[in-house]
């Protein structure tokens, strides 16, 4: 039996107070086994980047626990957080927060100058098929190609979680497939657990497990028995 990178109970999270109070998460219950690919679905305002933020070690849910392997990240300090995130995590956005005055190799190497084990920046550049490209500038270089560079960055610290925020939400249906065929190939050659989170229900078609989000709360687990290449998927 697979082992669980990530469990909730009873996880909450609540912004504000009294009538104001807005509940992000209402009591999640949730495993996530390791080596997956999960895709966490559902409309805006569900609860799952809040989900996200918080096993991601970016933000502390009002009530329960959230396990990293057997590490309490609920009683985690914020020194514990950061080198939590420095030592394990790996997180792409849906903009792609690039230096603008540097190349996609000092973005990436940016990264790997605070990593514990990184990958040369130039692997990682070529990992996402873009060791041709790594003298260019992201004003030089495509939509998809400088969240590619975030990516590379992302994996270059080798990290056992790669957290991807709507990581295609700004890419067109030719340049999305591109992108989650990057993350395939990592989750794939790195063993990487990558999670996904997206309302774009398309995406489920690539993952291991998708985890519907409603309300604050997981309204069903699905774990794909055949998955579908991304070049498969109706965008």
């Amino acid at each position: 039996m697979t082992k669980n990178i990530y469990s909730t109970h009873g996880l909450t999270k609540v912004y504000g107070e009294g009538r104001s109070a807005v509940h992000a998460l209402r009591g999640v219950n949730l495993g996530i086994p390791q080596g997956e690919v999960a895709v966490l679905l559902g409309p805006s305002g569900s609860g799952k980047s809040t989900l996200l933020n918080i096993i991601g070690g970016l933000d502390r849910s009002t009530e329960g626990t959230a396990f990293f392997q057997d590490q309490n990240l609920t009683e985690m300090n914020d020194k514990q957080l950061t080198r939590y995130r420095r030592d394990h995590v790996g997180f792409v956005f849906q903009f792609y927060n690039l230096m603008p005055s540097l190349t996609a190799y000092e973005n990436v190497e940016l990264v790997t100058e605070i990593a514990k084990n990184p990958m040369d920046p130039g692997d990682a550049l070529a990992l996402v098929g873009l060791r041709e490209r790594m003298d260019h500038f992201p004003a030089q270089l495509s939509g998809g190609e400088q969240q590619r560079v975030a990516i590379a960055r992302a994996v270059a610290k080798q990290p056992n979680v790669l957290f991807c925020d709507e990581p295609t939400g700004a890419l067109d249906s030719i340049t999305g497939r591109a992108v989650l065929h990057v993350l395939k190939d990592i989750n794939e050659k790195l063993g990487a657990t990558v999670l996904i989170v997206t309302h774009a229900a398309a995406t489920a078609g690539m993952a291991d497990r998708v985890i519907h989000f409603a309300d604050g709360n997981v309204s069903k687990v699905i774990e794909n028995k055949t998955k579908l290449s991304p070049e498969e998927i109706e965008w």
